[in-house]
């Protein structure tokens, strides 16, 4: 039951962003966006969804290599001659 919960909150959520996006996509019909406009939102939109995957590709590659590993943590901290 608390999966299905969980589902149809997130199927809700989905649907009022939609929800809100086509009305503000639909609010905009008398705004010009020039050519240059247009290429630097695409621009824009291109190298944000970029830095984001090469942002997750680095998450999983550290994950996977152990950098994340308490070990790893332990072993990269200075050593005294304390003892």
């Amino acid at each position: 039951m608390k999966t299905f919960l969980v589902i149809v909150f997130w199927i809700a959520l989905l649907g009022g962003t939609g929800y809100a996006a086509y009305e503000t996509w639909v609010g905009l019909n008398d705004v010009e966006i020039s050519t240059h406009g247009k290429f630097a939102l695409a621009l824009g939109v291109t190298a944000t969804f970029a830095l984001g995957a090469g942002l997750m590709c680095l998450v999983f590659y550290s994950s996977r290599k152990g950098y994340d590993a308490d070990d790893h943590i332990e072993a990269a901290k200075p050593r005294t001659n304390d003892d």
